[in-house]
This record gives C-alpha cells, sequence and structure tokens, in this order.
C-alpha cells in the first residue's frame, strides 16, 4: 500500500462471534481468520488491538452449564474459568503465525483514577510499539454493575481513544446498518455511510445473543463515542474477517483520491478547503470522485469521525469516569464554561446523588425561573446584647456565623424545557456541601462551611463539554456521553442550550469569584 500511513486498527469480536450460541463450542474457522487478518494488518505497518469478549461464553462450555446463570459469583466464577481457556486459545492460534499477543484486563475502577488510566494508556501503546497485539477484555471476574463498562461495544470505543486509534471495526453478525430489519423487510436499505449519528435513521431492533450483552443499539452508542474522539467506525460481519483489510484500503484509497482532487490555490492564495472537506466525498456516491474510483468494498457501515475530536484529558473525563451525581447550573454558568470559565456555586441551580470531593458529576443546563433571594448571613458578634436576646441561643454563639436560608421556591425548570446534560466535571466539594453554597458568591463559602478549599466548585481543567447547538464557538465539539448503569442516552438526542442568554446572571456570575476567570470571556 505505497503512499498509505501506518494505522492504529481497533478490532472488536463479541461473544456470538467467539463461540456458538447453541453448542458453545468455539467458532475456530471465524477465529483463524480473525488472527490471519491481524496478521496480514500487521506485515502492512498497522498496529492491531482486539477486544475480545467471550470468557462467560468459554466458560459455560468448560463447565457443561446450560446456560448464562443469574447469580453474580456463578458468572464471575465462570468468567475465571472462561478467560483462562480464551486467552489461552488466541495465544496458541497466533503463535502458528509466530506473532506475540498480550492480555489486558480492565474494569472502570481501573481507569477512573488519572495515574492508573494514563498506566494502561502507556502500557498498551509501549505493546504496539513492540509489535504485540494487545487482547482486551473487560475484567467480569472482578466486575459488578457499579464498575462495569456495560458491554465490550463500550470498552472497545474507550480503547480506541485511549490509544487514539484510527479504525475501530464493530464486528458483528450482519453486514451493516439497515433503515429496517432486513430479516422480515425484504426491501431494507443498507446504511453504507453515516456523517450525523444524530440524524441516524436505522433499525436497531437486533438484540445481543443470549450469551452476551451488547446489541445494535449499544454499538451505535460506542460509535458515537468513538467518532468523537476521531476513530473512524465499521460495523461489518464478523463471519468474513477479510473485510477489515479491504475496507482499510478502500478508505485510504478513497482519501487519497479525495485528496488529490482538491483544487490548488490560485496565483499563491491560501485555499479555503477546510481538512475535514477531505471526509466529505465519503457521504456521497463513489461514483462522484473524480478519475477512477476505487472498486466496491465489502458490505460494511462506516461512521465519519469528527474532525474536531476529543483527547487526552478531555476524552478521559467524559469517558473514563462514572458520574456519581449531578449538577444542574443555570444559561448563564453554562456560557461562561464555554467560555473557558471554572464553576462557580452562583451558577450552581440544584444537586443530587451522593459523591464525594474528587469525583465525577454530570453537568446539567436547566432554565431558572426565579432566583434565590441572597442568604441573609448573621454574625452575632455584631449584634447588640438586646438584637442577641432575641435570637435563637445556638445564634448568639459568636464562633459559629447563622445562615438564614430563603423561603423555599421553585428554582428551575423541570420539564419545559428538559433539563440537558452538558457534560462532566470533577469537583471540589461533596454534594453536602454543594448543596449548601449553591448560589452563593465564592467570598460567601468560608463563612457557610467554615472552610474554602476553593473558590470553584470545579475547575474548568477538570470540566469537559458536549457538543451544544446553537453556538458557533470553536471549542464546542461534538462529545458523546458514556453510558453508565442507571443512566441512558438515546443514541439520536441532540443536546441543546437552554433558553436565550442571561446577561444579568452573567455579571452577577462574574462579580461572585475572581475576575481573572472571565478574561477569556
Amino acid at each position: 500500500m505505497k503512499g498509505h500511513r501506518h494505522l492504529t486498527i481497533v478490532i472488536k469480536l463479541g461473544t456470538s462471534s467467539i463461540v456458538d450460541e447453541k453448542t458453545r463450542q468455539p467458532l475456530l474457522s471465524t477465529l483463524s481468520l480473525i488472527v490471519e487478518t491481524a496478521v496480514k494488518l500487521r506485515e502492512d505497518g498497522h498496529r492491531v488491538v482486539i477486544v475480545s469478549s467471550g470468557a462467560i461464553g468459554v466458560g459455560l462450555r468448560r463447565m457443561d452449564v446450560g446456560k448464562r446463570p443469574k447469580h453474580l459469583p456463578r458468572i464471575q466464577a465462570l468468567a475465571a474459568v472462561g478467560q483462562c481457556r480464551l486467552i489461552g486459545l488466541w495465544d496458541s492460534l497466533f503463535a502458528h503465525l509466530r506473532q506475540p499477543v498480550a492480555q489486558i484486563l480492565l474494569t472502570r475502577n481501573d481507569i477512573a483514577d488519572r495515574t492508573q488510566y494514563l498506566n494502561a494508556q502507556n502500557t498498551i501503546v509501549e505493546l504496539l510499539n513492540m509489535g504485540v497485539i494487545p487482547i482486551v477484555n473487560e475484567n467480569d471476574t472482578i466486575a459488578v454493575t457499579e464498575i462495569k463498562f456495560g458491554d465490550n461495544d463500550t470498552l472497545s470505543a474507550i480503547t480506541s481513544g485511549m490509544v487514539q486509534a484510527d479504525f475501530l471495526f464493530l464486528m458483528t453478525d450482519v453486514d451493516c446498518l439497515y433503515d429496517k430489519n432486513p430479516r422480515t423487510h425484504a426491501d431494507a436499505k443498507a446504511i453504507e455511510v453515516v456523517a450525523d449519528i444524530s440524524a441516524l435513521a436505522a433499525d436497531v431492533s437486533s438484540a445481543g445473543s443470549s450469551l452476551g450483552t451488547g446489541g445494535m443499539s449499544t454499538k451505535i452508542v460506542a460509535a458515537r463515542l468513538a467518532t468523537s474522539a476521531g476513530v473512524t467506525t465499521v460495523i461489518t460481519r464478523s463471519s468474513n474477517p477479510g473485510n477489515v483489510a479491504e475496507i482499510v484500503k478502500y478508505v485510504q484509497d478513497l482519501k487519497q483520491q479525495s485528496t488529490d482532487s482538491l483544487p490548488l490555490p490560485n496565483n499563491g492564495a491560501t485555499s479555503n478547503t477546510a481538512p475535514s472537506s477531505i471526509e466529505e466525498p465519503l457521504s456521497r456516491s463513489i461514483t462522484s470522485l473524480p478519475g477512477e474510483s476505487p472498486l466496491k468494498p465489502p458490505l460494511h457501515t462506516r461512521f465519519l469521525p469528527d474532525p474536531q475530536p476529543i483527547r487526552d484529558r478531555s476524552f478521559w473525563l467524559l469517558h473514563g469516569l462514572a458520574p456519581h451525581g449531578t449538577i444542574y447550573i443555570d444559561e448563564g454558568a453554562h456560557r461562561a464554561l464555554i467560555d473557558k470559565a471554572g464553576l462557580l456555586p452562583v451558577g450552581v441551580v440544584d444537586v443530587e446523588g451522593h459523591f464525594a470531593q474528587q469525583e465525577a458529576v454530570r453537568i446539567v443546563v436547566v432554565k431558572r425561573l426565579r432566583r434565590h433571594a441572597a442568604p441573609t448571613i448573621i454574625n452575632p458578634s455584631t449584634l447588640s446584647s438586646t438584637s442577641n436576646q432575641s435570637l435563637p441561643e445556638e445564634e448568639t454563639n459568636p464562633a459559629k456565623p447563622t445562615v438564614h436560608e430563603p423561603f423555599a421556591v421553585e428554582t428551575y425548570e423541570k420539564n419545559n424545557p428538559p433539563p440537558q446534560e452538558v457534560g462532566r466535571a470533577v469537583v471540589n466539594y461533596s454534594v453536602t456541601e454543594i448543596a449548601r453554597i449553591k448560589g452563593l458568591r465564592s467570598t460567601q463559602i468560608q463563612t457557610v462551611l467554615g472552610y474554602a478549599d476553593s473558590e470553584y466548585v470545579a475547575l474548568r481543567e477538570n470540566i469537559s463539554l458536549f457538543k451544544t447547538e446553537g453556538h458557533n464557538n470553536n471549542n464546542n465539539r461534538s462529545r458523546a456521553a458514556t453510558p453508565v448503569s442507571g443512566y441512558t442516552d438515546s443514541p439520536s438526542s441532540k443536546l441543546s442550550v437552554v433558553g436565550n442568554e442571561d446577561e444579568d446572571m452573567l455579571a452577577t456570575y462574574a462579580k461572585a469569584g475572581s475576575l481573572a476567570a472571565f478574561e477569556s470571556m
């Protein structure tokens, strides 16, 4: 492949691609073809990572268990048995072609800590530099609901972002996405290229196998996550792994033709063509390209990557951490975050969940209906003895100022428009602390809590935002939310800014904290 650059390619295999759903026998023919494909890609200079499910399925066969149990300790025990056999199977198959492999088992806890995330990233990158093919799987032996990725589609997308892969192949039992279920509709049409996942109209009724946990809907969610990290994501049939190399070559040829066809600037003028326009012909018929079109590739669905991908710390904040709660902010605070300010307590409307300091939360923007009146802070030492006599006994202690909360009012619109998640953050205060200081100026934190660890609820470096509609801010990039247990986000949903700019709130926000936070506004 002369002229083509070397790529990093992640191949994800589900349980149904590894073991037979009925007999539990390993699908040796498919696995052998996967091994041959991976080695061929390595010989072409590419770097390959395999994300392999199947530990529980292999464990069922090894222990002669009829069906997947429901008792968690039994599932974990079967995963321990099956993972040993599974990696042994991969190693023996790759050994025939003298290709070394390595096993990497992860849970969400392993990457929730920034240092551990970087350690996992560095290990995988170093293995790739050594010519090794890492085989990644979720550590089902110790994983429980709270620390699971949910399915290996999500794990493969996070792995792709972690190693900044060029391609993610989600291997499944169908050729591609269809606008209707092809099993029941003869007129179903294949969806070959998806440029905007939010506008995707596809049939996702295909559920996961009885041995696995995924399905077509989880693959679309994984594609949203991976493409936001700049990874071209492909859904194709696992029974013909040779398609992977053909699709890679096809896309590379297509990009090469696209680049060659770009008009050269005249008289030294600068071309107005954006770099992302190289991807544009992918969303059109290949016959529209000038010159000789490449051969028609195997049937597949290709999700185009975001031209402004998120990487490194922002990716880790959005997808490496499981949120433990939610902070509701108003429109003014949201706009301040877009303009690179930190999150001050004055912009916080409400808070819920169970989280401590330095844990991740969702950031949700709501429309403020009525702002709390500023709480009255009484310092008894400044009152006269006559005034003190009229106060409750606990309020006459000069060592403990009293905060009189305002009367209870509805502070934000809960349904119209509905609250919208706009990002994730690692917070400086716990849920109980934020509940006490919400709506206050930063200078009042010390008085209310008795201490002030930070003037910010969350520092800007610990905040990462999703894409929002209605802004022309270059920093407003597409960022898909990682699915977590107990919280779902429809693949077709769009994040949007709620309401109009609150000029007064921005002014209040600016006055409440350090002016340095607003120098970029």
